[in-house]
């Protein structure tokens, strides 16, 4: 294959007429062209004078006649060099149907093994349902929300695909996707994103695949045990959550939980693929002594702004080029902490992410066209460990309740999220009216000033934020747009410890993806989840 790079290309054409004039830049006969793929595509608008797209192309060229400024590659493969030492006799077990628990399933059942999923949560489908069901109502199931259940936390987000991590096992996750449905522009634009209505069908395919293949979920089930003998696992037990998860502080459902039959599988491999939300099984892994540290992670709210303003701002107003709703990425470094956004949502929503009664989580949503008036990302400051009090690692957990708690009641302890319009909080002034930008979030909001639960240094470092932002990105600062209180599951606070081979101090258990503490996001959990399959594969069991 030879890739062609820096093709620009500033009108809107199809992927042939591109690949036409990328043969032309370069002297080579389209005629002699057998396929071309597009590898990459992003857009570059730094001069909103001049704002067009930049294409890299690979293409299946029989000419004899190369030009030496080509570089020349060979077809890319999706294939996994795996050396299977597993017998087959035990079969592995799951922990959790996210990304990083479907990846970890979909290589184990392409190399013949085959194993079990428990998932507190609902199947994707039914989990829609009851997310519908808390936006209407504000009633919580919690084992199936934004949280919880089939394809884990970023199922209900932007579905965003861009990642940190450098590893080729990237695109292998791409190419995945793309199997089971998602629009094949992820595998070649600067940020992918599938959608959360792609996303659920995709993540539906998937599952199917597994199943057909041998795997076996167990979904509205939870683990609440795992049973180790001379440092060895030796089997997982968990309990049937379906008939406790609307249970909205009732005492009695919990006890029934408590009472449901414990059911006992025996097993060498426990992957823990648990998200960042699994309080109560951070607490079973440390109980079980597990080693685990607190990490860094983030807390904040979460920002919107029309997104016309956004789009004006990041490509003018001269350019005739069809482009996609506008995103940003920004950074401020403080003297004492660093704010930055994440997870920016172009044309979307800000979502009730709630997981446990009486608490307030959001995150945020788009639709693949991102088609919404308001745009939003998160707002986030830097938390360190010195942040908490107390040593043991689950002190950052803590630390997430106590900020969501104080939400909640801030917003009225009926699920309405606290907000305030951004000129308000910079002036410590709780908000009396929406202005221009009309906040998404549902069941509903409460005006507030957010300051009163946020801590000081978050507080002050958000306010440097805004303020820095807006002389990057004009309009960052607008008086009218609005925040919302609280964004604190950006990132897991703890990370469970393991050593080359993916296995805790107990062998044969495998901390996984983003809840372990490797991941932050879809993107970095499916290739955690690869990595965990390969490790279990690759390891001879006695």
């Amino acid at each position: 294959m030879l890739r062609l790079e820096n093709i620009k290309i500033r009108e809107d054409l199809d992927e042939e007429e591109v690949a036409k004039i990328a043969c032309k830049n370069y002297k080579l006969d389209y005629s002699k062209v057998q396929k071309f793929i597009i590898y990459k595509k992003s857009i570059d608008a730094r001069n909103k004078e001049d704002i067009y797209y930049n294409y890299t192309i690979d293409i299946d060229y029989l000419g004899n006649k190369i030009p030496k400024n080509i570089k020349v590659v060979p077809e890319e493969s999706f294939e996994l060099n795996i050396d299977v030492k597993r017998a087959k006799n035990k079969r592995p077990v799951i922990i959790g149907a996210g990304p990083a628990g479907l990846f970890c399933a979909l290589i184990l059942v392409k190399n013949g093994v085959k194993p079990i999923i428990i998932e507190q949560g609902k199947r994707v489908e039914d989990r829609q349902k009851d997310i519908d069901e808390f936006i209407k109502t504000g009633k919580l199931n919690i084992n199936s929300n934004i949280q919880f259940g089939e394809g884990g936390a970023g199922t209900f987000s932007d579905g965003k695909l861009t990642t940190g991590v450098n590893n080729p096992l990237g695109r292998i996750v791409l190419k995945e996707f793309v199997n089971f449905g998602a629009p094949n522009q992820i595998m070649y634009v600067n940020k992918p994103h599938i959608g959360t209505d792609n996303l659920v069908n995709v993540i539906a395919n998937m599952r199917n695949y597994i199943i057909e293949n041998g795997g076996e979920f167990l979904f509205e089930n939870k683990l609440v045990d795992f049973k180790i003998e001379d440092g060895k696992l030796v089997s997982a037990s968990y309990i049937d959550v379906s008939e406790t998860v609307n249970r909205n502080d009732n005492k009695e459902d919990l006890q029934k939980e408590e009472n449901n039959k414990l059911n006992e599988l025996e097993t060498d491999s426990l992957v823990l693929a648990i998200g960042h939300s699994a309080r109560d099984t951070f607490e079973k892994v440390y109980e079980k002594g597990l080693n685990m540290e607190k990490k860094n992670f983030s807390v904040g709210v979460r920002i919107e702004h029309k997104q016309e303003m956004i789009n004006k701002s990041q490509y003018g107003t001269k350019t005739k080029l069809k482009l996609p709703p506008a995103e940003y990425k920004l950074a401020y470094h403080g003297k004492n902490r660093s704010c930055y956004t994440f997870c920016m949502c172009p044309g979307g929503t800000v979502m009730g992410s709630s997981s446990n009664n009486g608490e307030i989580v959001t995150n945020g949503m788009s639709k693949f066209a991102r088609d919404g008036e308001n745009a939003n990302s998160a707002v986030l400051v830097s938390v360190t460990p010195d942040d908490f009090k107390g040593n043991s690692p689950l002190e950052g957990m803590y630390f997430q309740k106590e900020l969501e708690e104080k939400a909640f009641k801030l917003g009225g302890s009926n699920y309405y999220a606290p907000i305030q319009r951004t000129e308000d909080f910079l002036n410590n002034k709780k908000s009396e009216f929406i202005g221009d930008v009309k906040p998404t979030y549902k069941p509903g909001v409460t005006l507030s000033n957010l300051q009163e639960i946020l801590p000081q240094f978050v507080t002050d470092t958000l306010k440097e934020g805004i303020l820095n932002f807006d002389t990057k990105l004009h309009g960052f600062a607008n008086p009218d747009s609005i925040l919302t209180g609280l964004e604190t599951r950006s990132s897991s606070p703890v990370r469970i410890l393991r050593n080359e081979n993916l296995v805790s101090n107990i062998e044969g258990v495998y901390p996984c993806g983003e809840g372990a503490g490797y991941a932050g996001g879809i993107m970095s959990a499916a290739v955690d989840g690869i990595k965990c399959a390969k490790a279990v594969l690759e390891r001879s069991c006695q």
